[in-house]
């Protein structure tokens, strides 16, 4: 059995992967490989000490991938970049905001047609950083995480199971009820609580919470009923704390 390291994306499943291409279609292809690949990406107890600084870090990236204009994808590949890189060295309070837009730059690196020029992204930290320091950075990111980056991410199961609700029911509804799961994974992608859950579980538990809006929605499944269960709790405790925020983006 071949192991596809590279960029992290293919390894070795427990199914045939030609047996999946030939049986399911090209989304149900990849959230095959993406489901199985998650743990392998997950970044838990990256930042115990400092979670206050992870969540006012993440909260900018999220503004700035909005004034530029990237995909919640990019947002989310850099937040994982960088927590992964946490796990592994160890970062100055005062380096942290090179750290969000060196993993930035990674990320829409691999997700955009362009990325932001280098100078643009240093001028969103007041110039308090160097090119020659952001360069360095990005290659010790690299070397660090072995060049895996194609990791499994929020954007990536939102895609996937709104476009699920899509097929079941359309109209007003329907329309709220995939912004409220956008709304609630972004809340969680800045919260340091929900780094010890898989994207997927936080997406189908944010689902979840929003089918109240449809009489008919796709079933969820979850392996750990108690994990689910205990994410949907920390999400409905995350959104009642933000209602002012969820209103305002779900207007977005």
């Amino acid at each position: 059995m071949s192991r596809l390291s590279d960029s992290g994306f293919e390894e070795e499943l427990q199914i045939s992967p030609v047996k999946a291409w030939h049986e399911c279609d090209y989304e149900e292809s990849c959230f095959i490989i993406q489901r199985h690949n998650e743990l392998q990406f997950l970044a838990q107890n990256c930042l115990a000490h400092q979670p206050q600084a992870r969540s006012k870090l993440v909260s900018w990236l999220i503004a700035v991938h909005r004034q530029l204009k990237l995909s919640f994808e990019s947002c989310c590949l850099a937040v994982n970049i960088m927590d992964r890189f946490l796990i592994t060295t160890s970062v100055a309070a005062d380096c942290f905001q090179l750290l969000g837009v060196t993993s930035l730059l990674i990320a829409t690196k691999q997700v955009e047609v362009y990325s932001p020029r280098i100078t643009q992204l240093l001028s969103l930290c007041c110039n308090s950083f160097s090119r020659e320091q952001l360069c360095n950075l990005e290659c010790l990111v690299l070397l660090r995480l072995n060049f895996r980056l194609a990791a499994p991410t929020l954007a990536f199961f939102l895609d996937y199971f709104t476009s699920r609700l899509t097929g079941y029911q359309s109209g007003g509804a329907i329309d709220e009820m995939v912004s409220a799961p956008d709304t609630e994974a972004e809340l969680s992608l800045a919260d340091y609580t929900f780094n010890k859950y898989m994207p997927s579980v936080i997406v189908q538990c944010a689902v979840k919470l929003a089918k109240d809006l449809l009489k008919e929605y796709p079933p969820l499944t979850c392996e750990n009923q108690v994990l689910f269960q205990q994410c949907t709790d920390d999400l409905k405790l995350l959104v009642s704390l933000n209602q002012d925020a969820v209103q305002d983006l779900i207007r977005l």
